[in-house]
């Protein structure tokens, strides 16, 4: 696919482009309407198939909620069956649709691989997230920071304080969920472990907090993050924290995400995963 393309549907999710602007301006680059249309399925994310079935044997999942800074959180709880002795936990951060079918996969996919894992709602103080993703970005946008920090914080206290868990947690976050994640680890010191997907980075400033180790995933196509990047990594180097970095040349934002064809990448993908469950067996399990 042309990659003026895909550069215009993430500016289109990520920069509050006006839909109607943004199919006009697609209609243009495609050749006109009908083609434009034909390719946006290919563009939204919103055809994943589950790399682990909801009713897998091997693991007990559940809609489940605790009492957070701005009220009640609710979201979604993987582990695996039958239950033994407590494991470590891993929060799940979903990108700007919100709470969607590939997180809660994301989810499952932690907990065959042993992790308790927890995929909060963060839309869940304004409603929950709803079926349509474009009112799913507009209400993240509406969205208090400080306060989906301090939710997204809690979510780690809660799942740290769970029998089935042990006192270890990290998180992983995606676009959205992976710049959060960023803004969680320099508000706590405590956090054991993190993972960002593609996320914005915090300012160096706040960089400067960080004390959890990080691995960090971008993408060697997606400008917009990427230019964030080298002042981040500059401060994370000032302050000695443990980080790892990889760019995957070739791939686009969202390249984990097999709901959105266009933009998957699964050599990527697989690799990043890889790397992600290796880290938390050393950092949650064996730290």
């Amino acid at each position: 696919m042309d990659q003026r393309v895909i550069d215009l549907y993430d500016e289109y999710t990520h920069v509050h482009l006006d839909r109607r602007l943004f199919l006009d301006r697609l209609a243009r680059l495609t050749g006109g309407a009908a083609a434009a249309m034909a390719l946006l399925p290919l563009l939204e994310a919103r055809n994943a198939v589950a790399q682990v079935a909801e009713g897998d044997p091997g693991l007990h999942t559940e809609t489940t909620g605790f009492a957070a800074p701005t009220g009640q959180i609710t979201g979604y709880l993987a582990r695996p069956r039958p239950s033994g002795p407590p494991l470590p936990g891993v929060v799940v951060i979903h990108e700007n649709r919100g709470l969607t079918p590939y997180i809660r996969d994301v989810a499952r996919r932690l907990a065959t691989s042993g992790y308790v894992a927890f995929a909060p709602d963060l839309l869940s103080p304004m409603g929950g997230t709803p079926a349509d993703p474009d009112i799913a970005r507009d209400m993240i946008g509406k969205l208090d920071r400080s306060e989906t920090v301090a939710n997204a914080r809690a979510a780690v206290e809660w799942l740290r304080g769970r029998d089935d868990t042990t006192r270890r947690a990290g998180m992983v976050g995606f676009c959205w969920g992976g710049g959060l994640i960023g803004q969680v680890a320099a508000a706590a010191p405590d956090l054991d472990a993190a993972v960002v997907f593609y996320g914005a980075p915090p300012e160096p400033a706040k960089a400067a907090a960080i004390k959890a180790p990080l691995l960090l995933h971008y993408a060697g196509l997606d400008e917009r993050i990427n230019a964030q990047v080298p002042a981040f990594r500059e401060a994370l180097d000032k302050t000695g924290v443990t980080y790892e970095l990889h760019m995957y040349e070739g791939a686009n934002h969202a390249f984990h995400n097999d709901g959105s064809p266009a933009r998957y990448h699964p050599e990527a993908a697989r690799l990043a995963w890889q790397r992600t469950l290796a880290f938390f067996e050393r950092t949650l399990r064996q730290g």
